[in-house]
């Protein structure tokens, strides 16, 4: 039998699942001081595109405001009207980089809807190519991914 071992799941499972604040990766994302580094993609007046560190595909983006709020009827109405533009300008990116063959584009909201961080809403883009979903993530509960976060985020950044 073989073994595909995805080492990098493990800094998931163990990482802290915030309900609330304090332990918020997007704010520490946004304070690390390199985007390359923290994977921030774009920088809006109110939101933000970021690579998902523990992605569903390759080249999956989150968009999300700057402020940390759990529901849409939390948002500013200029927030509401960015991170729709967000969402748009992250398909834009990754149909120019990646060419996929469409996208699943959504939002989880609370903890048993899926919402990794509940405290800080953040809407998903995920590029789709025909085939891509295979035995690995049903049977093998892996996800192969075909390139590193860094490289994709170099590959994307050229779409800005």
């Amino acid at each position: 039998m073989d073994h595909l071992h995805a080492y990098w799941r493990m800094e998931y499972i163990e990482s802290p699942k915030p309900e609330t604040g304090g332990n918020n990766p997007f704010l520490g994302a946004l304070e690390a001081g390199n985007d390359r580094d923290a994977l921030i993609l774009y920088r809006g007046p109110l939101t933000f595109l970021i690579l998902n560190k523990f992605p569903y595909n390759a080249g999956h983006l989150l968009a999300m405001p700057y402020r940390e709020v759990p529901e849409l009827s939390n948002l500013t109405p200029g927030e509401q009207t960015e991170l729709m533009e967000r969402l748009i300008h992250g398909q834009d990116i990754l149909q120019k980089a990646l060419n996929p063959d469409g996208f699943n584009i959504g939002f989880n909201f609370g903890r048993n809807a899926g919402a990794g961080i509940p405290s800080h809403l953040h809407g998903h883009i995920v590029p789709r190519w025909s085939g891509d979903t295979n035995f690995m993530p049903v049977l093998g509960q892996t996800r192969v991914l075909p390139t590193s976060l860094q490289s994709m985020y170099d590959r994307l950044l050229q779409f800005i």
